[in-house]
Formats: structure tokens, sequence, C-alpha cells
């Protein structure tokens, strides 16, 4: 069985637009991304997920000089560009990353890749995005099966739910099995994700400090603690409800 990860990225963003090309310790976000997510020892290809729009040809241009898979889509129907792109690269286990998580954490990853792996057949999504939620946003993971994401390509029918890819999966439980991956303490409260100025300084903070993207999860905890006032740049930023 071949796990293959997509990270949906474009340059359009209604709160920070190009985000996913802004600098991160001299490396676009996206590549810290990529690279973080490619070292989860359970994956076994990553693939950058992009628009057809013209604004998106930097998108391609950086995957192609960085020799990452790339596959170009809808620009708003994200459930479809995400099955093409599976189709494409051959993944029977998928996972939903997304460009703006430049934390995103490989031991998460492996987590949630395990959980659905040993699940087998008796799951078909794994996610640590449930509510209640107990990771810190920002560190999100989706695994589901080609099947699964089949489906819900061919059933869905609601736009607003194609444009957030998973929503007919988790919100349909009687159709699909699912299980949530969770976290011994709630580390809920805390905003590692950017879709704003205050959460890119964050994460730039983040980066600064560490100076690569070899990090781990748990180190920008320890940083936290030792400067919880990191914590105040972007505590504040309400997250847009998806659907």
């Amino acid at each position: 069985m071949s796990t293959v990860a997509i990270i949906q990225a474009r340059m359009g963003s209604t709160r920070l637009p190009g985000k996913v090309l802004m600098d991160l310790a001299g490396e676009p976000m996206l590549a810290r991304c990529v690279n973080r997510t490619a070292r989860a020892n359970r994956v076994d290809k990553v693939v950058v997920a992009t628009t057809c729009e013209s604004a998106d040809d930097a998108i391609e241009r950086l995957c192609c000089e960085r020799g990452w898979n790339c596959f170009r889509g809808s620009q708003d129907d994200v459930l479809d560009r995400y099955f093409r792109a599976a189709l494409e690269h051959g993944g029977d286990t998928v996972l939903r990353i997304t460009s703006d998580c430049p934390l995103i954490e490989p031991e998460i990853i492996d987590l949630a890749c395990g959980t659905y792996e040993s699940s087998r057949p008796s799951a078909d999504y794994v996610s640590n995005t449930i509510d209640p939620r107990s990771f810190p946003r920002g560190l999100d993971v989706e695994v589901f099966s080609f099947e699964a994401l089949r489906t819900a390509w061919t059933k869905d029918q609601n736009p607003a739910w194609r444009e957030h890819v998973t929503p007919y999966i988790y919100r349909n439980a009687r159709e699909f099995r699912i299980r949530e991956v969770r976290c011994e303490a709630d580390w809920s409260n805390l905003r590692w994700t950017v879709d704003t100025a205050e959460d890119l300084e964050f994460a730039r903070r983040v980066y600064e400090y560490f100076g690569d993207d070899l990090f781990s999860w748990h180190h920008v905890l320890d940083l936290l603690r030792a400067r919880p006032e990191l914590a105040l740049i972007n505590n504040h930023i309400q997250q847009k409800v998806a659907v």
C-alpha cells in the first residue's frame, strides 16, 4: 500500500495573500511544510496540489526547482483536486495537509497513519481535528482511504463541503468508519497555523529561534513554557469556520 501526503497550496488567501511563499528563516513557508511532512516515516510520497490559476504558476515553479511532485487542479473544488492528485500519484492511503501549517509534525503524522493502519479495515478516516480538539491548531492531519475519497468525490453535491475536501466523510459516520487521534494533554488553545499577519509573526519567531525546520512540536512547547509571551502574538485570532 502506498501512502501519499497531499499538501494543498495556493497563492490566494482572504486574510494573507501569497502566504505560502512568504519567508520563514530563509525558506518559503511551503518548503517548511513539505520538508516536515516528508520526514514522517509512514509517508511514501508528498504531492503539492495547487490550482490552475496563473497566480499559482509560482508554486509550480518552486516545485520544479525543488524536485517536488506537483499537481494542478480546480481552485474551488478542492475535493476534485485531491481525488485527481491521489489518482495520478497512486495513493491507496491519502493524507490531507494544508500549506498554512509550517509547524506540521512528523511524529503526529506517523501517529495518525499508525492509528489508521492498525485500525484497518475497521476505519476509513482518522484525524486529530475532530472536536473537541486536543492538539494545537496547525498540527492538523487527516488520513483516509482512496476509496473513501472516491466515494466523497462521487456523492458530495455540496460546493462548500467540496472546498474543504473531507466534510462529507466525517459528517457521515453511518457510511464511513471514523477514528480520532487525541493528545494526552489539551493543547487546543495554542494556535500554530498561519492565516493572518499575526500568525506569520508567531511562526517567524519560532523559526528564528530554532534556525531550521528540524525541531519537534515538543521543542515548541518547551519554547512557549520559557517564553509564554510568544503565544500572545496570535492567540486572539479567531479561526474561520470552514463549513
